[in-house]
């Protein structure tokens, strides 16, 4: 049931560092139009006979991480598994504690946003778990509108956060505890479902919920379950990545000015993710973009496996190198570099104008052992 808390008493729990500073903050970041880009564009066309590449495409400075709580870098692999516990029936109970915060945060060198987070942070905590166990989370609105969590997966009315059913929007400064168990395996998403259902997932109130499979469940596959499963010695040969696919309206015209993969604009441009050539790559890939019907991911040079949603242990499309996605969309992709002399290859959306406006990105291949993300 709703339980009803004090601001105050909130922030005695000294749950976020800061958290005074973080409650009611919606300050509008300075905004970043694509007009004005394409009139800054006009102005700075390069003299005739110089050689420089076309476009530029990347910031000037660098994202204060720091300040915003977050780092796209360690978001690549930051699992939350919970608090960890068993249920008299031998059921393994995951407990997390969600907490929703307006909070302005940079997106952009300069570029700030007002956003509406959970656990002060975009996208919210990455929830890993195995196919089965129970998963309860505490809920606590501590934002300046209602709020939900409704998960993507298998469960009842009670639990699916929606207004209408359940316990509904939950208002600021009230409490709620989603908890069901976790099914099926694949790769998932939850967000806020509180109307009007634009505004609230394009203020940041998303994240991934990863649901790994049960290999006794799946004897057939046993080995590919095996390696998904984080914590397993198979699982410990992969390298595996989360990336969520978002955008920014910062000016409130419903016209997205910057795309991001894990929210910062060229995050992965700026400062490449390196990977291990031996290892196998496995990507979580979540579309959480607002205003744009779909999204993309490209990768250079190679071509993958794609599971659709993560629901199944054999690939639905083999062999590509370009998946599009609408809004909710996930999937996970597969490949490999092996065969490749170390280097940089590119990643980004194949719709042109999102990559450049951030959606840009590259993996550093590197030799084994010289591995840091």
């Amino acid at each position: 049931m709703k339980s009803k808390f004090s601001r105050k008493s909130f922030l005695k729990t000294g749950l976020f560092s800061g958290a005074t500073a973080l409650l009611g903050s919606l300050i509008t970041g300075t905004p970043f139009s694509r007009s004005q880009q394409h009139s800054n564009d006009k102005k700075t066309a390069d003299p005739p006979n110089e050689k420089k590449p076309h476009g530029g495409m990347s910031t000037v400075g660098l994202v204060d991480h720091k300040r915003n709580g977050f780092n796209p870098h360690e978001m690549l692999t930051d699992w939350d598994t919970g608090e960890v516990s068993q249920l008299p029936n031998g059921q393994t109970l995951r407990e997390y504690e969600f907490v929703a915060i307006d909070k302005e945060i940079e997106i952009a060198p300069g570029v700030f946003f007002p956003a509406w987070t959970y656990n002060g942070r975009v996208p919210g905590p990455t929830i890993r778990c195995m196919e089965g166990d129970r998963i309860r989370i505490h809920f606590i609105n501590a934002g300046s509108h209602p709020h939900t969590i409704h998960f993507h997966g298998i469960h009842s009315a009670e639990m699916d956060g929606v207004p209408g059913t359940g316990p509904g929007m939950i208002e600021p400064a009230e409490s709620f505890t989603y908890e069901f168990d976790a099914k099926p395996f694949g790769c998932h998403l939850y967000h806020c479902h509180s109307s009007p259902l634009k505004r609230h997932i394009h203020k940041g109130l998303y994240g991934a919920f990863i649901v790994d499979p049960d290999p006794a469940r799946h004897a057939e596959h046993s080995d590919i379950a095996r390696s998904r499963l984080l914590g397993s010695e198979e699982n410990e040969s992969w390298q595996e990545f989360l990336i969520v696919m978002n955008g920014f309206d910062t000016n409130f015209d419903n016209d997205n000015e910057i795309y991001a993969a894990n929210t910062v604009a060229f995050a992965y441009q700026n400062e490449p993710i390196r990977i291990d050539r031996e290892r196998p790559v496995r990507i979580y890939l979540i579309n959480t973009t607002e205003f744009d019907p779909i999204n993309s991911f490209h990768l250079h040079a190679n071509f993958f496996d794609f599971y659709d949603h993560g629901t199944t242990l054999t690939p639905t499309r083999e062999m590509i190198d370009t998946v599009m996605m609408c809004q909710a969309q996930r999937g996970i992709l597969e490949f490999t570099f092996e065969d490749f002399e170390p280097g940089k290859f590119m990643f980004h959306a194949h719709q042109s104008e999102f990559a450049e406006l951030g959606w840009m990105s590259f993996f550093d291949l590197v030799n084994n052992r010289e591995v840091s993300v």
